[in-house]
């Protein structure tokens, strides 16, 4: 049985007297016991959140790294050897943000999945399709791409120690939201994609939707069978709606 997750992506949002009222606002809610929640703040805050966090039931992790896993001369990164010391547990890899306007290729993706796995992160691998994409019938196979480049480079078997969440490129910060279906038909092909490699791992792997989610659009979304949770972007800057979908989450 997957246990769900639920993930705050911050993104470049929150000063220090901001993310510490949103981590009051967190601790007021109720959370449920079966999900996993995380929260993704910006780097200059981790340090912060990590320790406003510590003993509550919310891991943190960052919303980048560099390709190299351990610290050195690559002025403005941040290696994941540091991310771990900070206090994370989880890195995103691939967003959709950094692929299109950080010019993140496959490759890059790839190095920074390893680099995270290699310092005991676990990387949650975003992948996704434009709005180009998906009207030219291409969503399938640009998804496939972007998890073949990691799972040929390193092997299936990476996928053990990682998370995958698809976020359609076309619903991130627009209010649009992929049908129940439409996300249910990429988790699937997803999923059987790593299974007719191995279909144990497959079964086991966490498969999260990203895009637009929110909490009256989560119970439905979450419905889903290859549907284990959720990424959330600007909802999970308000305390209360993002509380609403990890309970969503758990029902």
């Amino acid at each position: 049985m997957r246990r769900p997750m639920v993930a705050g992506n911050w993104k470049m949002h929150g000063t220090r007297a901001s993310v510490a009222e949103l981590i009051n606002g967190l601790s007021r809610q109720v959370l449920p016991d079966d999900v996993e929640i995380a929260v993704f703040p910006s780097s200059v805050h981790l340090v912060q959140v990590s320790a406003e966090l510590a003993g509550k039931a919310v891991v943190v992790g960052a919303q980048d790294c560099a390709t190299e896993p351990q610290q050195g001369a690559l002025t403005g990164e941040v290696a994941a050897f540091q991310l771990l010391d900070a206090g994370c547990s989880l890195v995103l890899v691939g967003h959709s943000e950094r692929r299109s306007l950080l010019g993140d290729s496959d490759e890059v993706v790839t190095r920074k999945f390893a680099a995270a796995q290699s310092c005991g992160l676990t990387p949650v691998l975003c992948v996704g399709e434009t709005l180009a994409q998906r009207e030219a019938g291409e969503t399938l196979a640009v998804v496939a791409r972007q998890l073949a480049a990691v799972a040929g480079k390193l092997g299936v078997q990476v996928f053990e120690r990682a998370v995958i969440a698809y976020e359609p490129v076309w619903a991130i910060g627009t209010g649009l939201t992929a049908s129940p279906e439409q996300a249910q038909e990429v988790h699937a092909a997803i999923r059987s994609q790593l299974a007719a490699q191995d279909a144990e791992l497959a079964g086991r792997v966490r498969i999260l939707y990203g895009g637009s989610v929110k909490a009256a659009s989560a119970a439905e979304l979450f419905g889903m069978p290859d549907i284990d949770g959720g990424l959330v972007g600007g909802a999970s800057l308000n305390a209360d709606e993002f509380g609403a979908i990890c309970r969503a989450a758990g029902s």
